[in-house]
């Protein structure tokens, strides 16, 4: 079974042959293979390749191929090889597009494993579980994302070097035999290797079942390559027919992918795609855009401007936000702003504000979001100094809710601070302004643009940002922890300092102050929590925010028999610097008084 298509899934194509370009302006990518029995009577291989049309889907999510050969000793050796190859293809891209290759090819691979283990052991024999290889390719940008279990196998052939890019799980026996030790379908449990390699201009991807690699010589696989013209359906046919003429008695398949184009990771093209659109200028009440009136001025800055609009057509209240024009060539800053259009599209949740699609037809930059009534945090502070610990709770579970959003979807926020979120009458808490955000599956696209300087705000933001680090879910858990800190306190945990800003790696130059110095009315337990999601080191702070959460509700009797066990300085810092002070006083006076009687 071999299948090479462009739109959606069908029929296996005519002869088992299969040929296509993905006409795209980034990455293009030719494809061309076979498969056939041999000598056998039924074919047990199965290839697929999607070329999506779109190419927006072509930059989110790359190009899928892969090849599958199922464990010949089983009855459902087809069914296992055609339905990891078609259903793993047909999963993947309904992940969503800001998963990584690695989490979206992840989740599918387990699901189908525990399908197919399932339903294998439906069976009366043992031997007849629907057991397969896997072998899988996804180009995306510049990058070749290769996943593999079983003893098919993925080259790269560039210029006149084959390289073989995945190991075999099988143990070999005496002569050609040998007996699989990893593969889909095989356990309840799955181990998937899973690695990345760069592509360029020219590289062709060589993919194959072991009824074509063990019947051919490196040197005889080489020759052939290397001497191919552009057809890549008539070169795998060519390997196919080298293999069989060399005695192959097994099914065999050769899928062939050619890199013909990448996309250019170059600064001014980029700019010119960020700059296409207009920044509308500087509104008044009554001005309207598009099909939006101005009702009044939320917000007018340096970065960012803010209106509260009404719709003429379905007389709904929005909020339209418009980038400064001081930023009109800064092709950072517009790239943060579009990609927060992009993350709010995806993401649904009553505590995480919504993005609208803005009309198709506006030659304008902005972005329509939804209208939150409410406060920001900051000014919630300022109206609650001394807030009661319940409220507190309540507000740090709806933050909490609304970043675990950005968590599922591979994202992690990267400027959480109280400016970011807004607090409703309700007491509920909407997070907003995603420019900043951390997209696992955007991280995966070449670009020229490099952060340059840390994001975030310096009193809010975990230390490794100042170290130059990406930041994972970890650091937003940091900047919740001091979010909560300083709600009940009023204050933040940490002094920083010019120093710290400038020297990151020194950890010890982070001492956390215990919430009880500022309100003594918290308990320990709390303040525990508290330092704990506050840790300077990543490892060292919650691994779930849950953990967090049921902290700070409950008490944790394991933080405070590790505190009980400390030493008497980390127990209790201040105690102990107000003794050694209270010492050197003494001592003073002790000699003051003693120099006098001389």
């Amino acid at each position: 079974m071999g299948q090479v298509q462009n739109f959606s899934w069908g029929s296996t194509m005519p002869d088992e042959q299969s040929s296509a370009d993905a006409k795209t302006q980034g990455l293009t990518v030719s494809v061309g293979g076979y498969t056939t029995a041999g000598s056998k009577q039924q074919n047990e291989d199965a290839f697929a390749a999607k070329l999506p049309a779109s190419q927006g889907v072509v930059n989110y999510k790359g190009i899928v191929a892969c090849v599958a050969d199922g464990v010949s000793c089983s009855e459902n050796a087809q069914q296992a090889s055609q339905t990891s190859v078609t259903q793993f293809i047909e999963d993947y891209y309904s992940t969503p597009d800001s998963w990584s290759v690695k989490k979206s090819a992840g989740r599918v691979l387990t699901s189908l494993n525990s399908w197919l283990f399932h339903h294998g052991q439906q069976s009366d024999l043992r031997h007849n579980g629907l057991v397969t290889t896997f072998s899988g390719v996804v180009l995306k940008s510049n990058t070749a994302h290769l996943i593999h279990v079983g003893d098919s196998r993925i080259f790269r052939l560039r210029g006149k070097e084959l390289e073989q890019l995945t190991r075999d799980h099988c143990h070999q026996q005496y002569g050609r035999k040998s007996f699989l030790t990893r593969a889909l379908g095989m356990d309840s449990h799955l181990e998937v290797d899973y690695h990345q390699v760069p592509v360029e201009v020219g590289d062709l991807l060589v993919m194959t079942t072991d009824g074509v690699h063990e019947w051919m010589s490196s040197a005889q696989s080489l020759e052939l390559l290397s001497a191919a013209s552009g057809d890549l359906e008539e070169l795998a046919t060519r390997i196919v027919d080298q293999a069989l003429a060399n005695g192959s008695d097994d099914n065999l398949s050769c899928l062939l992918l050619r890199v013909e184009n990448l996309p250019a990771a170059d600064v001014d093209e980029v700019h010119r795609q960020l700059t296409q659109l207009v920044i509308p200028p500087v509104m008044d009440e009554g001005n309207r855009i598009d099909r939006f009136e101005v009702q009044r001025i939320i917000h007018s800055g340096t970065r960012s401007h803010l209106y509260l609009v009404k719709d003429a057509d379905s007389g709904r209240e929005l909020v339209l936000k418009a980038p400064s024009d001081n930023f009109a060539e800064d092709a950072q800053y517009l790239d943060g702003f579009i990609r927060e259009q992009w993350v709010g599209r995806r993401l649904n949740s009553p505590f995480v504000m919504k993005i609208y699609e803005r009309p198709h037809e506006s030659p304008f930059l902005y972005h329509l979001c939804e209208y939150v009534p409410g406060i920001s945090l900051r000014q919630w502070m300022h109206d609650n100094p001394s807030p009661d610990f319940d409220t507190v709770r309540t507000m740090v579970e709806s933050i909490i809710r609304g970043v675990r959003v950005f968590q599922r979807m591979g994202m992690v926020h990267r400027d959480l601070k109280p400016e970011n979120v807004l607090i409703t009458p309700q007491n509920k808490a909407v997070i907003i302004d995603f420019g900043t955000v951390l997209v696992d599956g955007l991280e995966e696209i070449s670009t020229p643009l490099e952060e340059e300087v840390p994001v975030g705000s310096v009193d809010y933001i975990a230390p490794e940002y100042l170290r130059g680090d990406k930041g994972s879910h970890a650091s937003d858990i940091f900047s919740i922890g001091v979010m909560a800190y300083e709600m009940l306190t009023g204050k933040l945990p940490y002094k920083t300092s010019a120093e710290q800003q400038r020297n990151p790696q020194r950890y010890q130059d982070w001492n956390y102050k215990s919430a009880q110095i500022a309100r003594k009315d918290v308990p320990l337990w709390m303040d525990l929590a508290l330092e704990k999601a506050c840790a300077e080191a990543p490892g060292e702070r919650y691994g779930a925010m849950s953990e967090l959460l049921s902290d700070l509700t409950t008490p944790n009797s394991s933080l405070l028999a590790d505190h009980q066990s400390a030493p008497l300085l980390k127990r209790n810092p201040l105690l102990v610097w107000q003794s050694i002070s209270a010492l050197l006083l003494l001592l003073v006076l002790i000699q003051a008084w003693w120099l006098s009687q001389l």
